[in-house]
């Protein structure tokens, strides 16, 4: 069996752990959520929620796995001394794996608008429209180059590959924002788009709805659930302090999204103040895919030539922001592979990789029939419950004063901690309601 790596160094914790956070949703969802639903009140709520939901439940995962030393399957099999939590932790990989396979055809788009801004650039149209058109082979194409970048960088192991990307890629990510944050605001329109995402509307707040689709955006926008954490939990030293680290991860995470909103929304602004449409047919401001794929680049169009070099760093933006998150998902599967089934890590990651390009793939050229219904089993029903199981495993399984044991290792006063005071009970009894609660009402059963 190979030798388990380890993070070098807290920083390269702290930026490959908010890395895998940070992805497209933080980019491209968080801001019009933010915009269209109170402003800086969604963002209040949503910072509260982020402690007070997922903040615990990060906590559950990096403790699991620092004190397993082992990947989801054997780390749940050994918490819970049973086959149910290593079935749980299969359940995890293999919703990983399809979350990265729809997440790879979307971060394959992502890089073929970052070349097409390049051919703008110098000149070459024919290939600018096949590089924006929806065709079958672009599609395979990208997805399979993404595949290729996240295992590239998989293959070098914990601290040579993806610490060292993330320590790279991380701070990228975030001058990127700043310099583009910098010159849309420079733009006309931004002044309004600012108004719609720092003003609050503190009415808006006591909507259901806004605080369940806040309680989901604060969940999932930490990626748990799907044993990403518990994985680089597993790499983390035995000196750390645990839950100072893991707060440090929830406020970067929080962070970027925040910092994309400052760029997202007035771009949006800016946008209608060129004559571009923002708002869809309800009157909510459109996201998503529409909102990357076609209101931005339409706002590019509008800038002349320097709408070109804006592109070609907005879409570098997002695909680094997905590499960072796809790297900690294919982590997942490769972990399992190499120390249960004693595979090199070479070979888990180029076969592992090949089966979820196979997997991306199947979805493509079925697109209408499994892109929509493979992102609602993963994210809507699997990842929510997962999070349930793993509560449920900590809160109530778990021996508490082997817990403690584990968190005493970085911190000899853990027990005397605010921490340690409140998470255990909390974890126990609040978060599997909270998370129960949000995914019921998530199926609509509850009316209200």
């Amino acid at each position: 069996m190979s030798a388990r790596g380890e993070f070098s160094s807290r920083i390269g914790f702290v930026l490959a752990a908010a890395g895998s956070a940070v992805g497209l949703g933080n980019i491209w969802g968080f801001p019009t959520q933010v915009a269209s639903n109170g402003g800086a009140a969604f963002v209040l709520v949503y910072i509260l929620l982020a402690f007070v939901l997922a903040y615990p439940v990060l906590m559950a995962e990096l403790i699991i796995g620092r004190a397993t030393r082992s990947n989801m399957v054997d780390a749940l099999g050994k918490i819970s001394n049973s086959n149910l939590g290593r079935a749980t932790g299969v359940w995890g990989f293999v919703t990983v794996s399809m979350i990265l396979a729809f997440y790879a055809i979307v971060a394959g788009w992502m890089i073929s608008y970052f070349f097409e801004s390049f051919t703008q650039i110098i000149g070459l149209e024919d290939a600018s429209q096949w590089l924006t058109g929806s065709s079958t082979a672009r599609s395979l194409l990208f997805c399979g180059l993404f595949i290729a970048l996240t295992a590239s960088i998989v293959v070098g192991g914990v601290s040579d590959g993806i610490e060292r990307w993330s320590v790279r890629l991380m701070p990228t990510l975030i001058l990127i924002i700043l310099l583009l944050i910098g010159y849309v605001a420079t733009l006309d329109g931004a002044m309004d788009g600012w108004k719609a995402y720092i003003v609050p509307d503190f009415s808006a707040i006591l909507n259901a709805d806004l605080l369940i689709s806040a309680m989901g955006q604060a969940f999932f926008s930490m990626s748990l659930g799907v044993g990403t954490m518990l994985v680089y939990g597993s790499y983390v030293s035995k000196n750390e302090n645990l839950p100072a680290l893991g707060a440090s991860v929830a406020l970067v995470d929080i962070g970027v999204a925040i910092l994309a909103g400052m760029l997202i929304i007035p771009a949006m602004y800016v946008a209608l103040n060129n004559g571009v449409q923002i708002f869809s047919e309800s009157g909510q401001l459109i996201a998503g895919d529409s909102l990357i794929f076609t209101v931005l680049p339409a706002l590019f169009n509008t800038m002349g030539m320097v709408g070109y070099f804006v592109a070609f760093a907005f879409f570098a933006l997002m695909v680094i922001a997905a590499l960072t998150s796809s790297i900690s998902m294919l982590e997942v599967p490769v972990a399992y592979v190499v120390e249960s089934k004693g595979l090199a890590r070479k070979k888990a990651v180029w076969l592992l990789g090949a089966i979820i390009f196979v997997m991306s793939s199947t979805i493509i050229l079925n697109f209408e029939d499994l892109f929509g219904l493979v992102i609602s089993i993963t994210t809507e029903y699997s990842q929510p419950l997962l999070g349930l199981a793993l509560s449920i495993f900590v809160g109530w399984v778990w021996k508490r004063d082997q817990i403690l044991a584990e968190i005493k290792q970085g911190n000899e006063q853990a027990e005397h901690s605010f921490f340690w005071k409140i998470w255990p009970w909390y974890l126990k009894f609040v978060c599997p309601v909270i998370i129960l609660f949000m995914f019921i009402r998530s199926l609509n059963i509850l009316d209200f």
